[in-house]
């Protein structure tokens, strides 16, 4: 006998559901547009023009990230409207750090059933990152994968572009000891750690939905999902304003003990007065309740900086009035130093890892 034939939404994947997505994301889409794109989708590619943008001896530069185990805890809670906005910031960040200007971005979203609504809550956050950020979101992939993904899991990746004038590009070989470091302050943990903080979590036998102990107003689950701030615009507006930023650097996994040598010079070291560190309650209650090392908690999260910045000593105030002015909260985290080997951080004080018991 014969069997019934069987279609493709049988197998698990729906063309319409698929086809509503893209008409839900379109208006979300086209607000993103910016000079050199148009920010159209539906083609077989998004098309830039730098010319358009204004550039003249440009460089490109690319970036591609995701938000890791973040997303179990969007996933587990339902709030799915600020994970895009962590995607995109975890590219664009790292563009902004080599002097570029986001130009366009691109995401790839992979699902084991296809929820349009909860498609067009995640592209939502997507697009308001890329607007926050002066890039257009000018195209992406939705991809439904029954049996790779659980129905409700999903994963997302994100791919940015920008561009520099070949002049401009970051960090600045005068790069040298006696600058200063200051530290642009975080919006949370941001989008790295989270396997660590998720491990926590579960030994503090707390539920997402109870109210987070270092922020009672809110639910644990949405405390942690605060999404990761966006340095683009003030980092950009400094460098072009004062001439003066000589390097950047995001402080994501690793913490400001891996990720500032990376723009430091041979024969340098940073010195970090941890005195002067600003450690958020949400930190502090981490390093508590997971019974976490200061130098696990240092080189795990950003503690409290999501950016540093290297200025020449002589324009330390100007510099950190600029950003102030820019909207960021500044720190003075410390100075380079000669040093021997590769560059390396050296931390000086202590920082107030305690939490109210």
């Amino acid at each position: 006998m014969a069997q019934d034939g069987l279609s493709y939404r049988d197998a698990g994947v729906d063309i319409d559901a698929g086809n509503r997505l893209v008409d839900l994301i379109k208006p979300l889409v086209k607000a993103t547009r910016r000079p050199g794109a148009d920010a159209d989708i539906g083609g077989f590619g998004g098309i830039f023009d730098l010319k358009a943008a204004g550039y003249s001896d440009p460089l490109l530069v690319a970036a591609t990230d995701g938000v890791g185990t973040k997303l179990k805890i969007a996933i587990e809670t339902g709030v799915h409207d600020t994970i895009g906005i962590d995607l995109v910031a975890m590219c664009v960040n790292d563009l902004v750090v080599q002097g570029a200007e986001p130009l366009f971005f691109l995401d790839y979203f992979a699902t084991g059933r296809l929820t349009p609504e909860v498609g067009a809550n995640i592209v939502a956050g997507i697009a308001h990152g890329c607007r926050e950020s002066g890039c257009a979101l000018v195209g992406g992939e939705t991809a439904e994968m029954p049996g790779m993904y659980a129905d409700g899991d999903y994963d997302l990746a994100g791919f940015a572009v920008g561009a520099v004038e070949r002049h401009g590009l970051l960090p600045r070989p005068d790069v040298a000891p006696g600058d200063v470091i200051l530290g642009l302050a975080s919006a949370g943990v941001h989008s790295n750690g989270y396997s660590l903080v998720r491990r926590i979590v579960e030994r503090s036998g707390l539920n997402w939905d109870e109210p987070a102990p270092f922020a009672p107003q809110t639910s644990l689950g949405k405390a942690l999902l605060a999404p990761t701030r966006l340095y683009v615009k003030s980092c950009l507006s400094a460098i072009r304003s004062t001439g003066a930023v000589k390097a950047l650097a995001h402080i994501t996994g690793g913490g400001i003990t891996e990720n500032l040598p990376r723009v430091l010079p041979q024969g340098t070291l940073a010195r970090i007065d941890l005195d002067n560190l600003i450690v958020p309650p949400v930190f502090r209650w981490l390093a508590t309740a997971g019974n976490v090392a200061p130098e696990e908690m240092l080189r795990a999260f950003n503690c409290g900086v999501g950016m540093a910045v290297v200025v020449p000593a002589e324009l330390e105030e100007k510099m950190a009035d600029t950003f102030a002015d820019g909207g960021e909260s500044v720190v003075r985290l410390g100075v380079i130093e000669p040093g021997a080997g590769a560059p390396h951080v050296v931390y000086g004080g202590s920082a107030d890892f305690g939490f109210p018991a």
